[in-house]
Order: structure tokens, then C-alpha cells, then sequence
């Protein structure tokens, strides 16, 4: 897959940034980078989705993606139901129109939309039927989600329950494809993010497992090994790949659904 040109943002007015508490990855943050990337790869490969499109972004988080999205988009929403979120995001990124809402109910019309972005937030959701059904009433005819999450398979190893305590219900690939034919989509594609080759290395480097690493020194409440630390901020999102095949090993699910034309 090509490597998507993303469009810098105009400069913005100064701003005090989103604290970083579990629930949402932010940018600029050493320690918080491996996950940033981990994040940002869905919007860069599939930049090219919402080229002159009219895109909502439902969950839009810190707005970084958002703002990516406006950099090629012809207009793009973001719903957040965070009324700091609404906030920071207007201040910081103003070429992105955001709404306060709720994503089991969106504040926009009927058929009004070509492209719904939903990454990284499904599994934070109580009713992720209704969401879905929500996102297919605003998209027009042949109108297209991209809806990422983490994989539950390799997330929350053999739990029910997820390790995240701000996730309600994590999924695998059978279980996201199902929730979206259910709420009316057709499912073209089912991709996965895998560690490339140089992440590879690092979790050999890192014990076996550069998550686990990180994670451990997360909870330890301690400083990082300086080495840790440069290996997180240096990753890119190069270092993954997002492909087909092998889903069930893959660390986030992402997904094209697509709504029937008439």
C-alpha cells in the first residue's frame, strides 16, 4: 500500500494539551509514542478514503486525526462527547467544525455524510449496535466507515473482561464483522496492524514483547531506562504494516464497511 502524503496543519493558536489519562493517546509525548503510531497508521493509509469527501469523524479525541483528515478532506466534523476534547480541538486544530455530542445519538442529519471515522474508539462504547446504527443513518448511499479497534485475541489474551478499564467490550474480527453486517453494512475489507520488521526487533530486544515492556514500566510508576524511552520515541508509523491475512494475530482490526447504494 502507498504511502499517503499527509498535509501539515496551519499553525495554531497556543493551547494547553489534553492531559493523558489512559483513555486517549495524545502526541508528543515520549513515553506515550509506540501508541500514538500504533493509532496514527489507520489514518495515514487511509487518508486517501476521504479525499475530497465530507467526513465526520465520530470520537475524535485529541483531534489530531481530524485535523489530518481536513488537510485533504472538503469538510470534515468531529462529535466528541468530552466537552474538553470539543474545546481543545477547536482551539488547536480550526479547520475541523466539532460538535459536543453523544455517539449513540449524532447531531447531524440524515444522509449527510460520505465517510464516518471511527478509530480506536467502539470498544470505549456501551451500545456499539447503536452507534453503528447511528453511523449508517448519516452516511449517504454508497457513502463508506472506516472503524478501527483493538483485536480482543491478542488485547485481552483469553479474558472476557478487558484489561483496559475504559473499554466496555473489545472485539475480535468475526465478532466487529458481525455488529457491522448486523447494523446494515456490507464488510469489504478486514485489515490488520502487525509490528514490521523493526518492531520485531525490538521485542526481541525487550524480552519478547516491546509492549509488555513498556507497560511494565508504565505501572512500576518509575522513571524509564533511557534506552526504553528512545526506542518508543523513534517509532514511526512505518514501522507497521497494515495488511490482510492473518487477522487473528494482528493488534488492531480495521475495517471498510460500506453502506448499499440504492
Amino acid at each position: 500500500m502507498s504511502e499517503a502524503v499527509i498535509p501539515a496543519a496551519p499553525a495554531a493558536a497556543t493551547h494547553e494539551p489534553l492531559p493523558l489519562t489512559g483513555e486517549r493517546t495524545v502526541p508528543g509525548i515520549a513515553e506515550e509514542n509506540y501508541w500514538f503510531r500504533r493509532h496514527e497508521i489507520a489514518y495515514a493509509r487511509l487518508l486517501d478514503r476521504c479525499t475530497g469527501k465530507i467526513v465526520l469523524e465520530a470520537g475524535s479525541g485529541e483531534g489530531y486525526g481530524a485535523d489530518m483528515i481536513a488537510g485533504v478532506a472538503q469538510r470534515v466534523t468531529g462529535v466528541d462527547y468530552d466537552e474538553g476534547a470539543v474545546a481543545h480541538v477547536r482551539a488547536r486544530y480550526p479547520r475541523v467544525r466539532m460538535i459536543q455530542g453523544n455517539l449513540a445519538a449524532l447531531p447531524l442529519d440524515d444522509e449527510s455524510v460520505d465517510v464516518v471515522v471511527n478509530f480506536q474508539v467502539i470498544e470505549h462504547l456501551w451500545d456499539q449496535g447503536q452507534f453503528l446504527r447511528e453511523c449508517l443513518r448519516v452516511l449517504r448511499p454508497g457513502g463508506v466507515l472506516l472503524i478501527s479497534t483493538p483485536n480482543r485475541i491478542t488485547f485481552s489474551p483469553g479474558r472476557d473482561t478487558p484489561l483496559n478499564p475504559f473499554h466496555t467490550r473489545e472485539l475480535n474480527a468475526g465478532e466487529l464483522t458481525e455488529l457491522l453486517v448486523d447494523a446494515g453494512f456490507t464488510v469489504s475489507d478486514m485489515l490488520g496492524v502487525h509490528h514490521g520488521p523493526s518492531l520485531k526487533a525490538l521485542d526481541a530486544k525487550h524480552g519478547g514483547s516491546f509492549i509488555d515492556a513498556q507497560i511494565e514500566r508504565a505501572l512500576a510508576g518509575e522513571p524509564w531506562p533511557a534506552d526504553l524511552t528512545a526506542d518508543v520515541a523513534a517509532v514511526t508509523i512505518d514501522d507497521f504494516d497494515l495488511r490482510a491475512g492473518d487477522i487473528d494475530a494482528s493488534l488492531d482490526l480495521v475495517a471498510i464497511a460500506e453502506k448499499a447504494t440504492r
